[in-house]
């Protein structure tokens, strides 16, 4: 996977799929459908009597534009390495994240087709979903796109939006469902479990004294996270050596998203406890798949409480995870 915030530095030319996409969702996989794989009588670009191959691309902005505009912060479904990644699973090859700034928010729909797509991206084929906006101050919609295109006879595929349970498949809607806890849902809309990647960090240790030591899981400061509570979840370990990468069995695991507040916890942190695996995990890359939502997040009257509690949410998660993960991770290999 390539990836570049610089025109100069993009690999030409290119099928574009065009949007935010965050999340990588089943709506927007059948946008990205649209590139990869296609073959045309116009797919080779002939130059020096030399064949250049054209790149399935996707075309994204950094910052959000709606981060940019409000001047909040936005967090991320998926992150730039996480989202590198799940391209890559489906066929893309370029990852160019445009710098949302004055300038580019300035441009007019016909001058971001002719100066961006057309003149230093070269795209030969473009596809947006069917409620694509863009160009200053939004005027540009996805028709538009597609009437400027035609004037440099570029094909432009205008993507339906996708439903799922009578409802548009969105970002916004994920993020729901995460906050409620309703992971059904979420893996449901992604086509995959909500995944969390980071690197184990060293922690208080307060859990091996109880007899459950934990992995205390460092991710992105731009993940987007779910509600606090306790979650059933298959764990992945990275490979340490090429040699020996390879689909890994997951390991079932227990995970709290809080404060801990049965000791006096300040700060949120991300704990798992790994069932029936112990060894040192420190400085490790895992990667972990969100399994149900077993409870909220609770203060206990003493450790012995505690503990007693997450024998029972063990067994629950055991019991809920089954023998084998519902969706193989996506990004088992070569986790960074």
């Amino acid at each position: 996977m390539w990836i570049t915030s610089s025109l100069q530095a993009t690999k030409v030319p290119t099928h574009i799929a065009l949007g935010n996409f965050d999340g990588v969702h089943l709506g927007h996989q059948r946008v990205m459908a649209e590139v990869v794989g296609v073959r045309s009588s116009s797919d080779l670009t002939v130059q020096n009597s030399a064949a250049r191959p054209v790149h399935a691309t996707v075309v994204t902005f950094s910052p959000h534009p709606q981060a940019y505009f409000s001047g909040v912060s936005r967090p991320l479904l998926t992150p730039v390495g996480e989202k590198a990644r799940q391209l890559a699973l489906l066929g893309i090859e370029q990852l160019v994240m445009l710098p949302f700034n004055q300038a580019l928010a300035a441009l007019s729909p016909e001058d971001f087709v002719s100066k961006i797509l057309i003149d230093a991206l070269q795209a030969q084929r473009i596809s947006v979903g069917s409620d694509f906006r863009f160009g200053k101050d939004r005027s540009g919609d996805a028709l538009k796109l597609k009437a400027i295109a035609a004037k440099y006879n570029v094909p432009v595929v205008l993507v339906p939006l996708r439903e799922e349970k009578g409802d548009r498949i969105s970002s916004s809607r994920i993020r729901k469902a995460l906050q409620t806890g309703n992971l059904s849902e979420a893996s449901e809309l992604l086509g995959r479990p909500y995944q969390l990647a980071g690197t184990v960090v060293e922690g208080k240790q307060i859990g091996r004294t109880i007899g459950f030591p934990t992995a205390n899981l460092q991710v992105s400061r731009e993940k987007f996270l779910p509600c606090k509570g306790v979650y059933s979840v298959w764990v992945y370990l990275a490979a340490k050596k090429a040699q020996v990468q390879a689909i890994q069995m997951p390991i079932k695991g227990v995970m709290n998203i809080g404060n801990r507040p049965t000791v006096n916890g300040q700060t949120l942190s991300l704990e798992v406890h790994l069932l029936d695996w112990s060894g040192d995990l420190y400085g490790e890359s895992i990667t972990i798949d969100l399994g149900e939502f077993i409870r909220p997040e609770q203060k206990f009257e003493s450790l012995e409480a505690l503990k007693t509690q997450i024998v029972k949410d063990c067994e629950t998660a055991r019991q809920s995870l089954g023998s084998r993960p519902n969706a193989v991770a996506n990004s088992v290999l070569g986790v960074t």
